[in-house]
């Protein structure tokens, strides 16, 4: 064989294990969400009744939010989580993409403010379990992206929140 039939392109990855688990980091996430008895409680608090997709409401939130938490950056993803023995892990069963897209056609502004509940109770049941930041203040950054202001004519900033601008490096 020469060095130029060695391309890329003819690998070819295959595992024989059914055993297998390609997100072994979703343990830990698995492990929290069922303490915190999450499936359950999405399901007691979110209420589909009678909306195409509606059923089992707590399945279909985790299998997102699991393929999200390995990585997935569209429905299609979560195709990711239900490989080898992956959905083993997690303690829900794993939904298919296509059910998981049928779900969230569901949903109205409501929905979403039932799964913002669906937060605020997780949150209440992690601080239970003493996981809260005890007598302190909790500050939960979402946006945690820093990015440089571009110049003083970006919409009358000189700088962000970080006082870092273009011209004055911080980083």
């Amino acid at each position: 064989m020469t060095r130029v039939s060695h391309g890329i392109d003819r690998i070819d990855a295959t595992f024989d294990d059914s055993n297998l688990v390609a997100n072994a980091g979703l343990l830990l996430v698995a492990t929290l969400t069922s303490r915190l008895g999450l499936e359950t409680l999405i399901d007691a608090t979110v209420k589909l009744v009678g909306r195409i997709g509606g059923a089992r409401p707590g399945r279909k939130v985790l299998t997102l939010v699991h393929a999200m938490i390995a990585g997935a950056s569209h429905i299609d993803h979560a195709d990711t989580i239900r490989a080898g023995a992956t959905a083993g892990v997690l303690d829900h069963r794993v939904m298919a993409p296509s059910t998981v897209g049928t779900f969230l056609r569901a949903f109205t502004f409501g929905h979403v403010r039932q799964l913002e509940a669906v937060i605020g109770k997780a949150l209440a049941r992690a601080w239970a379990l003493c996981a809260g930041p005890g007598s302190h203040p909790l500050v939960i950054d979402i946006d945690s992206t820093i990015c440089e202001v571009a110049g003083h004519h970006k919409q009358g900033a000189g700088f962000g929140y970080t006082r870092c601008s273009a011209i004055t490096r911080c980083w």
